[in-house]
């Protein structure tokens, strides 16, 4: 129980567990996907909302990431972390989040732009903090093809 904990234990798992996600964010963008797999327990399960089909277990989600952004431009972004420690190795949290998805020039794919929150699980295995569940859930998801939705271009000032 979290109770056990001391208040010290206590803010140093929550610290580990953004410095989890935070790594989460920069190896998804860098396409670094041997470091990215191993932020994830053996036990992940993947939920999210826009694909009732899709990976639901590491391997698969792992590998679905790497097909989907390889050859994309990726930003992702978390904020406002809501981290409750449930024991000495058990934890939950809820990102707000937001991602940018641009494909090659060439691909059929639109670029993409979302909003939304992770729902996360936490588990600490061999001493390190891993994501355990992963659920998605967007607020908003704005499609379209490159120029035609967003501009490099600096908005004009008043």
């Amino acid at each position: 129980m979290a109770e056990d904990m001391t208040m010290v234990e206590r803010l140093t798992a929550i610290e580990d567990i953004k410095q989890l996600k935070a790594r989460y964010f920069r190896l998804l963008d860098q396409h670094k996907w041997d470091d990215f797999a191993e932020l994830f327990s053996s036990t992940l399960v993947v939920e999210i909302a826009e694909s009732t089909s899709g990976p639901k277990d590491r391997d698969s989600f792992v590998a679905s990431v790497r097909a989907h952004l390889d050859s994309a431009v990726t930003v992702h972004q978390g904020h406002t972390p809501e981290i409750t420690i449930i024991d000495a190795d058990r934890a939950s949290g809820i990102w707000a989040m937001f991602d940018l998805v641009e494909p090659p020039v060439d691909s059929e794919f639109p670029l993409l732009v979302g909003y939304g929150h992770y729902l996360e699980e936490y588990v600490r295995e061999d001493s390190k903090w891993r994501i355990s569940r992963l659920e998605l859930t967007r607020i908003k998801r704005t499609t379209g093809m490159g120029a035609d939705m967003i501009s490099d271009q600096p908005a004009p000032m008043p």
